[in-house]
């Protein structure tokens, strides 16, 4: 054993880098450690993630729910199947078991991902930590009591005790983790990008502009714009509560409504050169525009429900209404390009 690690000490040599969203992070970082090149913005876009979708039949802290990507694990499955990847991907019934075989794969050599709560993660500050049970990160060894972690939203390798691990892998509730630990167990020597970008911006595309449902995609934007501009004046706690929801939910939550779109756009960046087709770039220029859009109705909302700005439901309506009609051009024109 090398002399500068510790008897007690298994560590797997992991590059660590700082991401925007966590499961895009790790399933990149993951795809780089066993050999295939791979950015945060290209995972995030192989895999078709971004959309809107306002769901008022599912509760979040007793209020609507407003998603900007799809769900959880759709980055990792649909990023892998497209580039004919095959994971391994275990979950257990017993918390003592899915340490074992944690602790089986690091001495093996073997660094995995896994699915905890965010809320019981001890190296967030406790300010910071909210029942989220879909957080993902990579653990890259253990150092006695303490596991060796690569948490892509954190600019620094953290370190987390093996009992808070245990109880954020195996929390219950919505999403429960159930211990998932995962890997790339096989990556083809060569993988298509160029037909998977093509497939995946068709299927971000026909979602966004062509799903029959008046909750989903720009239809989903323009229902909320409707409500909001709807809100009756004399309930302005319930809108104040409704509205500071839709800013954590756009802004705090994940990279959210602006962060997702800027993330697309750089997809697309990369997209171009990939496909040879500058006009990307310039579709992406836009589309960075509509985030600075959503970004600027998240302050407009939070400042009115802050008392530092008259409440003006047509205003937030009207720029929903805006990031929906350039969204639509973009989208359009993004489908066209890739016939």
């Amino acid at each position: 054993m090398n002399a500068a690690v510790r008897s007690d000490e298994v560590l797997v040599p992991y590059e660590h880098r700082q991401s925007a969203h966590c499961e895009t992070g790790v399933i990149s970082g993951l795809l780089r450690h066993h050999g295939l090149p791979m950015s945060e913005p290209m995972a995030f876009g192989v895999s078709a993630a971004i959309c809107y979708a306002y769901l008022p039949f599912i509760k979040f802290g007793g209020l609507p729910l407003f998603a900007y990507r799809m769900p959880p694990g759709h980055v990792i499955r649909w990023l892998t199947r497209r580039l004919g990847i095959r994971m391994h991907m275990q979950t257990f019934r017993q918390p003592a078991e899915g340490t074992r075989v944690l602790d089986r794969h690091l001495s093996e050599g073997r660094a995995v991902g896994v699915q905890t709560s965010a809320y019981w993660l001890s190296y967030f500050p406790p300010d910071m930590r909210f029942h989220f049970n879909a957080h993902n990160l990579v653990v890259y060894g253990r150092r006695g009591d303490q596991y060796l972690i690569s948490d892509p939203v954190i600019d620094i390798l953290v370190e987390c005790e093996a009992e808070a691990l245990q109880k954020a892998r195996f929390t219950r509730g919505v999403l429960a983790p159930k211990g998932l630990l995962y890997y790339p167990e096989y990556i083809p020597p060569r993988v298509d990008l160029p037909r998977a970008i093509h497939k995946a911006i068709r299927f971000t595309t026909g979602m966004m502009l062509h799903v029959p449902l008046n909750f989903m995609g720009i239809r989903g934007i323009r229902t909320v714009a409707r409500k909001i501009r709807g809100l009756d004046p004399g309930h302005e706690h319930y809108n104040k509560l409704l509205l500071g929801h839709m800013v954590r939910m756009q802004e705090e939550i994940g990279t959210g409504g602006a962060g997702f779109r800027f993330l697309y756009a750089s997809f697309l960046q990369e997209a171009a050169a990939v496909l040879d087709k500058p006009t990307l770039t310039a579709i992406a220029d836009r589309l960075t525009a509509v985030g600075d859009e959503w970004r600027r109705f998240a302050l407009n909302a939070a400042k009115m429900c802050k008392n530092r700005m008259a409440m003006d439901y047509g205003l937030l309506a009207d720029q929903l209404m805006l990031c929906a009609d350039q969204e639509e051009a973009i989208y359009k024109q993004l489908r066209a390009e890739v016939k």
